[in-house]
This record gives structure tokens, C-alpha cells and sequence, in this order.
């Protein structure tokens, strides 16, 4: 069954106190499902046009969601709201999808995601993503695989490869990112992270981004804003044992900058991918201003200390504040 809805009133579905009921037109997914509801978000996803140009939305009332989903390209934009009693942030989430697949069983990281996001001018508020396999293997919480997409008030659960910001401009704002290996990375997106809590898991040597860039040309640029980074509650984290990148990509380009950095930062700050495998001769692991115990210390050789913070039109675009993905109530 496929629906094609009139123009949906989607503007205005940023920071309100609550967003317990759907907005109009959207399709509903519910654990208990009344007439026209879905009992789980592959089956609303599959019920939408892809070769409509009239917006959509899904709406999830609370409740967990193992499954794994996938988002195909298509036309239209598309919102996911998850209900929250509080849109300002991921604390009061309610609404959680889940699956445990790892890279051990399929063979690319994006094929191991909770939710694979294929389509542009995609939003998601409020909801958790969870891949719960642990340890051993990639395994990916968000693949965020097409150009234009937007997560605010999201949560991204994982422990090796947690979100995969692959392919063009992104934005994550407000969101809770938690992982223990290269748990932010990909290859070709300029991502600007926003007011994020990076919180890491319990591990002897971790490493927070991994940026795959491969060539001076490429877009790739991930840069943490006005974030914090701290143990993940509940998890014991040594001083000192992670790291805020390592080279995937030899031209890797990431910037931390105006973020609280925890004492679980390494003073050394970055890495190299690996020994007798450096890939630092053109990297840019740049920092601005961050404070806490995590931002003392003797930089690696090949980081760089900024004069000036990165602004967001610098990864997003002059023009990012009328892109239909970017919800500036979400930025600082």
C-alpha cells in the first residue's frame, strides 16, 4: 500500500516542548498498531512513494524497534520523528531501533546498519539508533549514505564504526554519539557536529573519529562544535586512553574546537593509523579552544593548533541556513 499526502506542515517541528502526537499527514508506526499504523518503521518506509515530490513523515510512538531499516532514495523529503516529552535534546527519548549485525556476517560496513539512510533531504529527531552487537567487528548503528540529511536529538549506540557519515553535507545536532573504535568516520562528508555529547566505552585504547578522506580534492570534513567528550555512563575509562582521530584516509580533515574534552583524552591528542602505515604526511587534526583535562598536553607532531574556530558555512555551505536539512534551532 503506497500513500502519496498533500503538502505536509513540517516547519515548526524543531524545538517545541513536546512532540507526543504526529503532525499531519504522517504515517504512524506503534507497538500496538490501530488502523492505519505500522508496526514497524521498514513497513511505514515501504509504504511511501518514492517518486512523489510532496514531503513526508513517519511518526514513532514510543516503544523499541528491532529491526533493521532501510531508507531508499527517493524524490520527496522524509522526516522521522520519534515521540519525546522534551525536542530539545536526546535525554528524554523514548522511541529506540535496534538490531545486532556485525561486518563478521555481510560484507560492507553500511550492510551492518540499524538504520541505512540512502535518501537526501532526510530528517530524524529524536530517536535512538542502536546496533548491539559490541566488540569484534564493525558494526554500525547510523549509515548515513546520501547528501542532505540531518539528526537532532538522536541518540547512535555502538561500539566499533557507530556512525558512518559517508556522502556529502550533513548535520548532527544535539545528539548522544557513543562508541569505542573509529566510531565517527567515513570518506566523502562535510559533517558539522553540533552541541553533541561524544560519550566513549569502557576500553584499554580508543579512538573517536576515523576520517577516510583519500585525496586533497574530496570534500570530507568533519568538524565537532561546542561538544562534550566524557565515559560513557556506567563505563570506567582510563586517562588517557583514547585518542580524538586517526588517519583512515590519508588526507584525512577533522577538527575538534570550543568542546570540553575529559581527562580520558590522550595528551597526544591524535594518532597514527598504524605502525609502518603513519598516513599523517597530510592530514589536518586540527583543535580551537577546547577545555577540560582531555585538552592539555604535547600535541602530536602532525596536529594543528587553530587560530580561529571552523565556521559552519565553511563545511556546510554559505547558504546552509535555507537548506531544507539544516534545522537551525539545533545550532549554535
Amino acid at each position: 500500500m503506497r500513500f502519496i499526502f498533500p503538502l505536509l506542515s513540517l516547519i515548526g517541528f524543531s524545538l517545541a516542548a513536546s512532540r507526543t502526537s504526529a503532525p499531519s499527514g504522517a504515517l504512524v508506526v506503534s507497538k500496538s498498531p490501530t488502523s492505519g499504523q505500522y508496526s514497524s518503521v521498514q513497513d511505514a518506509v515501504d509504504a511511501l512513494s518514492t517518486t512523489s515530490t510532496t514531503a513526508q513523515a513517519i511518526f514513532i510512538e514510543a516503544g523499541t524497534y528491532t529491526e533493521q531499516v532501510y531508507i531508499p532514495a527517493r524524490k520527496a523529503a522524509l522526516t522521522i520523528y520519534g515521540y519525546t516529552t522534551d525536542t530539545s535534546s536526546h535525554s528524554s527519548n523514548v522511541v529506540t531501533i535496534t538490531y545486532n549485525l556485525s561486518q563478521a556476517s555481510v560484507s560492507t560496513d553500511d550492510l551492518t546498519a540499524t538504520v541505512r539512510a540512502w535518501s537526501s533531504n532526510f530528517k530524524m529527531y529524536n530517536i535512538n539508533v542502536v546496533n548491539s552487537y559490541g566488540s569484534g567487528s564493525q558494526a554500525v548503528a547510523i549509515s548515513a549514505s546520501a547528501t542532505g540529511q540531518g539528526y537532532y536529538g538522536c541518540q547512535f549506540k555502538g561500539f566499533q564504526d557507530t556512525v558512518m557519515s559517508q556522502t556529502g553535507y550533513q548535520v548532527f545536532g544535539k545528539c548522544l554519539i557513543q562508541g569505542a573504535t573509529d566510531f565517527i568516520f567515513g570518506q566523502h562528508a562535510a559533517t558539522w557536529f553540533d552541541q553533541c555529547d561524544i560519550r566513549v566505552l569502557t576500553a584499554s585504547l580508543g579512538y573517536i573519529t576515523a576520517s577516510g578522506r583519500a585525496s586533497s580534492s574530496d570534500i570530507s570534513y568533519y568538524v565537532i562544535s561546542n561538544s562534550t567528550v566524557a565515559a560513557a555512563a556506567s563505563n570506567t575509562v582510563p586517562a588517557g586512553a583514547y585518542y580524538l582521530g586517526r588517519p583512515w584516509g590519508a588526507y584525512a580533515r577533522v577538527v575538534f574546537q570550543e568542546t570540553s574534552l575529559s581527562a580520558v583524552i590522550n595528551s597526544a591528542g591524535w594518532s597514527i593509523w598504524d605502525t609502518g602505515d603513519e598516513r599523517t604526511s597530510n592530514v589536518l587534526f586540527g583543535e580551537y579552544d577546547n577545555t577540560g583535562a582531555g585538552a592539555s598536553g604535547t600535541r602530536a607532531s602532525f596536529a594543528t593548533k587553530l587560530s580561529a574556530p571552523v565556521g559552519v558555512a565553511t563545511i556546510l555551505g554559505s547558504g546552509y541556513a535555507s537548506e531544507a536539512f539544516v534545522d537551525t534551532a539545533y545550532l549554535s
